[in-house]
């Protein structure tokens, strides 16, 4: 059961850097001009660690617990999943929200 919980905490971490890589693929996808581009797709993951760095991380500043915690977590992987949704790769989409889904899940019931 170790290797589980450990492996469990090893997909949280890469839907972590799923998530800023989809937000990535959003901005730096899309018919806009180059530095509408460039500022999307270099901003946007930039203001989803800046926000993971305040309230996410475990060495946060400001430490979020219970309802405010999963209200968080909701926003933030959910920004990943809709901007995949947006950028059109909605399969990506899916399977990013199911596997936060069920890491999410096990994450609480183990109390990771």
């Amino acid at each position: 059961m170790k290797v589980i919980k450990a492996a469990n905490l090893g997909v949280l971490f890469l839907l972590e850097l799923a998530t800023l890589v989809a937000a990535a693929y959003w901005g730096f996808g899309g018919e806009r001009a180059a530095p509408v581009t460039w500022l999307l797709g270099i901003g946007a993951p930039a203001v989803l660690i800046a926000l993971w760095a305040l309230f996410g991380s475990p060495k946060s500043r400001y430490k979020t617990r219970g309802a405010v915690r999963v209200g968080f977590e909701l926003l933030w992987f959910g920004a990943g999943v809709a901007a995949l949704a947006v950028a059109g790769a909605a399969g990506w989409a899916v399977t990013l929200a199911a596997v936060c889904a069920v890491s999410k899940t096990l994450a609480a019931v183990w109390r990771q």
